[in-house]
């Protein structure tokens, strides 16, 4: 797997949009098991995550946390329409 910096429809790249989407699904499945702790379906739905799609989003999360801290304010400037300056910016 490779990083990609092409931003995509959302604006971002094909590592920053695997990580988001996982994140947002962990996140639903977390708060499903807390509400329905025996709810069979939410398993096996963290069960397929675990078994398909979990190794794929790590490496992404390993490419994006090996990115520099200023690629990473510039990346978050660009995102937010620039409205977050980088570290030593002038206002």
């Amino acid at each position: 797997m490779t990083a990609s910096h092409g931003a995509g429809a959302t604006g971002l790249d094909t590592d920053e949009e695997r990580v988001a989407r996982a994140q947002r699904l962990l996140i639903g499945l977390g708060a499903a098991l807390v509400h329905r702790p025996f709810d069979t379906v939410v398993h096996d739905r963290l069960r397929s995550f675990l078994a398909d799609d979990a190794d794929d989003v790590l490496s992404s999360l390993r490419l994006l946390r090996q990115r520099p801290e200023d690629e990473l304010r510039r990346r978050v400037a660009e995102l937010c329409g620039d409205h977050i300056r980088p570290a030593g910016g002038r206002s």
